[in-house]
């Protein structure tokens, strides 16, 4: 029987556990906090839970040692550790983060091992690689050029869960939601580049009307450019990754990340209230009409929808934060989690579309565009949960019956992987769907 050892029992760890111990797949869950990886197992015969922290270097060793693959569900920095083990030891690796430069140097020691370590193959990234090769592979196998890719994906609450003024709940690592609001944005449009500073990030969203869910708008996802390269297409003229979001989103943050809401500086807090935080970061000495005097420092009104979600938030409040030497990211953030965790009877949801437009040596054009809606059932059967997880498990079980080959590190943009690992996911109701020969007139604008 394989043995595969899941390091991390965080919030989309449990599909991953079930699906491989359906399958017949001996499977060791370690983690920080025991319990969590016991509800996942469910007492099943061939699972086994482990109490472990990231330190604890000895155990990781031994327990990659007594299995056949290793996937690291951990926080990204802690991948690098991991997979200098794996190679050590000769065992092939799975995670569902971006490949980050530490872990690309690795290619060489990976391939001199014999292994794979496979990253990016959980959702953005992951389902959003394969769909969109998929369909650039059949573009390229016609003779066809993209002239413009647009990429984006949401996790976000199902439509009639989104009653907040954020219209958004958390369904997965809440501080990685908050803290991706700080990162700049790069791509490729119109064969111009365009890079937006993180101050600008949620200004001037895109919007478009997403089937079964209504408008949606788009920001920009980090830094778009390298995957031109990625997936092979030298010939584009737009290249842009986005997140969906319901409006307001975009809104809100932006207002909250000019008043200094989102900042990692550190502060006394000592004895301050939520107002007092507000007051300080604008420059102002008192809270009396803190509203209003937020409404001043961002000219805008003071009825705008922007300042309502911030009291929403109690970031008005004269409630005294409890809070000593911090940051207004933690405070804020906390707030957030604290009002904005879906409910035991809400669905989450996760949107994607890939939009071409394609150009032929005919002449012809055509806008291709592959969709994505999955819905949860349960806060814990969630659709982040299983597009996040399950393409991990399929890429496990592949491996394991030497249905890959390559080595080396690698992300699911070759064919002989991303094929069979979207038919499997089509198999449990997770599928892109593709339709072609659309007018121009369909291309995001």
């Amino acid at each position: 029987m394989k043995k595969v050892l899941i390091l991390g029992a965080g919030m989309v760890v449990r599909p991953i556990v079930s699906y491989l111990l359906d399958k017949g797949y001996h499977v060791t869950v370690a983690t920080r906090t025991k319990s969590k990886a016991d509800a996942m197992i469910q007492g099943h015969m061939n699972g086994r839970s482990l109490a472990w922290t990231v330190d604890d270097i000895p155990s990781l060793k031994q327990m990659i040692s007594g299995h056949d693959l290793a996937v690291s569900l951990l926080p990204w920095a802690h991948h690098v550790i991991v997979a200098e083990e794996c190679i050590r030891q000769k065992k092939d690796m799975v995670t569902t983060s971006y490949v980050k430069p530490g872990m690309l140097a690795l290619d060489k020691a990976a391939k001199d091992a014999g292994i794979i370590i496979l990253n990016e193959l959980g959702l953005d990234p992951g389902i959003d690689h394969m769909g969109a090769m998929r369909v650039i592979d059949h573009i390229h196998g016609k003779g066809g050029k993209v002239e413009e890719f647009y990429s984006i994906c949401g996790a976000l609450p199902a439509p009639e869960a989104s009653g907040n003024p954020f219209r958004y709940k958390f369904s997965w690592s809440p501080k990685g939601v908050v803290m991706a609001g700080n990162n700049d944005g790069r791509y490729l449009r119109y064969g111009k580049e365009v890079y937006i500073p993180t101050e600008d990030l949620f200004k001037n969203p895109l919007r478009i009307n997403f089937p079964e869910v209504g408008e949606l708008d788009i920001y920009p996802n980090r830094d778009s450019i390298p995957y031109i390269d990625l997936y092979g297409i030298p010939e584009t003229k737009t290249m842009m990754r986005g997140t969906f979001r319901y409006p307001g989103w975009c809104g809100n943050l932006d207002a909250m990340k000019a008043l200094k809401l989102l900042s990692s500086d550190r502060y006394d807090f000592s004895g301050k209230s939520y107002a007092d935080m507000v007051a300080m970061l604008i420059g102002e000495q008192d809270t009396s009409g803190i509203r209003e005097k937020a409404a001043m420092f961002l000219d805008i009104p003071v009825d705008a929808h922007a300042l309502d979600a911030i009291e929403w938030l109690g970031l008005f409040s004269h409630e005294p934060m409890n809070r000593k030497n911090d940051t207004p990211f933690d405070i804020v953030s906390d707030q957030m989690i604290s009002r904005m965790e879906l409910d035991a009877n809400e669905r989450d949801m996760v949107a994607m579309q890939h939009v071409f437009l394609a150009s032929y040596p005919d002449g012809e054009k055509e806008v291709i565009k592959s969709s994505m809606l999955d819905f949860g059932t349960l806060r814990t059967d969630t659709a982040i949960a299983r597009t996040v997880a399950l393409p991990a498990a399929v890429g496990v079980e592949m491996i394991l019956k030497g249905e890959i080959k390559a080595k080396g590190v690698h992300i699911p943009v070759i064919p002989d992987i991303y094929n069979p690992i979207l038919d499997a996911l089509e198999d449990m109701n997770i599928r892109m769907h593709e339709e072609y020969g659309l007018p121009e007139t369909e291309i995001i604008r």
